[in-house]
């Protein structure tokens, strides 16, 4: 289960997902673009999957949900539609956020509200209604929640963002811990400057020029690179990794010296 699967960086784990042969529950908003872009996204993984199962796209096991996340019942609809449609939850991705770029001294009550509300009370309140699954379930499970390096670096315009990122690394950890006894893994991804169709117009010139030449590696991450770190630390090869943040960002944030 990815929530915010329509677009970005949620979307490329949907289709690395299918690459590796997944049943997918996909979550977005449920407005007219969501549900437009879902809907090219699950023509996609039909063609991965009929091309890895020489079957037709009709039998590619993928469902689809549009709610807005931080509604109280969000997590119990999503577990329904899981077990309904498949049997089991087994593995889920917070991923569904929003980051808005303001000073520190702008913020207000309601800017942070709804950033706190989106990008930590949300996974919170899903955690809890997917772990409870998992624990029926008796066969353990894992979740990745997609945090960022602002969490643990900071950001000049992003104070109330990387406060909400900062706060689903204490989640992670301290689920991590309190979990692990059902066999339940929690674990982070912190991307760093990922270039996705929402923000490629603003890395542009001269900016991007300057954000490129502070990573070591010598250029800005796509959805891809974050997707495949996803996937591991959902697989099995990754079974004894939990309570881990694993950054992604090309060793930019070593290179501020």
């Amino acid at each position: 289960m990815i929530t915010g699967s329509s677009s970005g960086i949620g979307r490329q784990i949907a289709v690395e997902s299918a690459r590796q042969g997944a049943n997918l529950v996909l979550h977005h908003i449920g407005d007219a673009v969501s549900i437009q872009d879902i809907q090219t996204l699950k023509s996609e993984l039909g063609e991965i999957h009929a091309t890895q199962t020489n079957s037709s796209r009709d039998s590619v096991r993928m469902v689809d949900i549009g709610l807005d996340v931080t509604e109280e019942d969000a997590g119990k609809r999503i577990v329904e539609l899981a077990i309904s449609s498949f049997g089991s939850i087994d593995a889920v991705v917070n991923n569904a956020a929003i980051c808005q770029f303001l000073d520190y001294a702008a913020v207000t009550k309601r800017q942070l509200d709804k950033h706190m509300d989106i990008n930590f009370s949300a996974p919170f309140m899903m955690g809890q209604a997917i772990t409870e699954r998992m624990v029926a379930q008796g066969k353990g499970g894992a979740v990745v929640s997609i945090a960022s390096v602002t969490a643990s670096f900071g950001s000049r315009q992003l104070t109330h963002y990387a406060a909400t990122k900062a706060a689903i690394l204490g989640m992670t950890a301290s689920c991590a811990v309190s979990m692990g006894q059902y066999g339940i893994r929690f674990n982070t991804v912190s991307p760093g400057t990922i270039e996705t169709a929402m923000n490629k117009s603003d890395l542009a010139g001269p900016k991007r020029e300057a954000m490129e030449s502070r990573v070591p590696l010598g250029r800005l991450g796509t959805p891809d690179d974050i997707a495949k770190p996803v996937v591991f630390l959902l697989s099995d090869m990754a079974r004894y990794i939990s309570g881990q943040n694993l950054i992604v960002d090309g060793a930019s944030t070593l290179n501020y010296q």
